[in-house]
């Protein structure tokens, strides 16, 4: 993903403010889980620095599949528990890694990328996927980065009719 200007601020915790009002106003009036997933993902590969992918993975029977994103060609499938995407959606909790390759099981996609941060995603307390989001710098997301990644996945849960995902039940 090459990186232009930010027009966002450079404190943290302003940045993430404007992020997650810009969140709700593009997700707004929309319920179908792809657009406001390939919406939800420009408006974070926009906004975030110093990140080379970021995007979503959706549970699909008994694997997680590959949905919309921003970056370069990407794993299709990963099975649950495997790699920073499965033990985050098996764990149903945010995974921080600071050097992927030091991930037991890590999966590279993109060999540039050097840390990553995955949020689960969930339907009525049921995991329905994860985002994802690489960087090709160490330790580029903190625990500020985590919560408030958090909060912007549960705007997007409350935004998306996750019944229309075939294969998710």
């Amino acid at each position: 993903m090459e990186q232009t200007e930010s027009f966002y601020p450079e404190d943290q915790k302003e940045m993430y403010a404007l992020l997650k009002t810009q969140m709700k106003a593009v997700l707004d009036g929309e319920r179908h889980v792809i657009p406001n997933l390939a919406n939800a993902s420009a408006l974070l590969g926009g906004a975030l620095q110093n990140i080379n992918w970021v995007g979503f993975y959706l549970k699909h029977r008994e694997e997680l599949l590959l949905g919309p994103f921003q970056g370069k060609l990407a794993c299709v499938h990963i099975a649950f528990g495997k790699g920073v995407c499965g033990a985050a959606y098996s764990r149903g909790e945010t995974v921080l890694v600071r050097d992927v390759h030091r991930f037991p099981g890590h999966i590279a996609c993109d060999c540039a990328s050097n840390s990553e941060i995955v949020v689960p995603l969930f339907s009525h307390r049921q995991a329905v996927g994860v985002l994802d989001i690489d960087s090709p710098l160490f330790a580029r997301f903190n625990e500020t980065d985590a919560r408030e990644l958090e909060e912007l996945a549960r705007i997007i849960e409350n935004s998306c009719d996750w019944t229309e995902l075939p294969g998710l039940q």
